[in-house]
């Protein structure tokens, strides 16, 4: 007797479910995504072999090729809080909203003085590029590049030292560093500029700093 062929059909999947996740997944990132902010300079670093990494938790101060200074420290909150002490300081008389203070707060590197300060962080976004930066005063009379080192030194380690207390207190290993300094300085910058920034770290008993490099493959044994 013959045998009876089962009619064979094709096994089918419906992706409708997983297209639409995936969809669903791609806005949510779109939704919540928080964007860099643009330096304000492009700094082309001299090169070396170093192989350390610029440090996560640092004060930099950021040097353009034509001499201007721009500054920034790790952490909203941090960045806030300097930015408090600035304005708190009796030399500047400079007062700001909660919302530019939050605003400084998402900002990446400045170098403009206080006094325009207010109008670069008033400025959209995307046209802070174009913002007249004159970089960060550090003359003798008006050095405010020591003023924002200082405070940044101050609320920087403050703010590690509240983050090493938790980890204490929970009996856990601190995944955060120190706070650091650094200094990122154009290939072809004055090294005049460069030494008055090193000055205003020693004026400030600071003696030990990054000098930030691009890396590159050492030599082959």
């Amino acid at each position: 007797m013959p045998k009876v062929k089962m009619p064979r059909s094709s096994p089918s999947m419906d992706m409708t479910p997983m297209v639409d996740l995936a969809f669903l997944l791609v806005t949510f990132f779109i939704l919540t995504a928080s964007f860099k902010n643009p330096e304000p300079v492009q700094v082309l670093t001299p090169s070396s072999t170093a192989e350390k990494l610029m440090p996560e938790n640092a004060v930099l101060i950021t040097i353009a090729k034509d001499g201007r200074v721009f500054y920034t420290v790790s952490g909203f909150e941090v960045r806030k809080k300097v930015l408090k002490r600035m304005a708190a300081n009796p030399k500047y008389k400079m007062s700001f909203t909660e919302a530019q203070i939050n605003e400084f707060g998402k900002m990446s590197s400045i170098g403009v003085s206080m006094q325009n300060l207010g109008k670069f962080i008033d400025t959209d976004p995307g046209s802070r590029e174009r913002f007249p930066s004159k970089g960060i005063p550090m003359d003798s009379l008006n050095n405010q590049l020591r003023d924002w080192i200082q405070y940044g030194w101050i609320e920087g380690a403050t703010k590690y030292k509240e983050l090493k207390d938790e980890a204490d207190a929970a009996g856990r290993e601190l995944q955060a560093e120190p706070l650091r300094f650094a200094i990122k300085a154009d290939a072809n910058t004055n090294y005049i500029v460069v030494k008055e920034v090193i000055k205003t770290f020693t004026d400030l008993k600071i003696y030990r700093f990054n000098l930030l490099t691009n890396c590159e493959k050492g030599p082959t044994e």
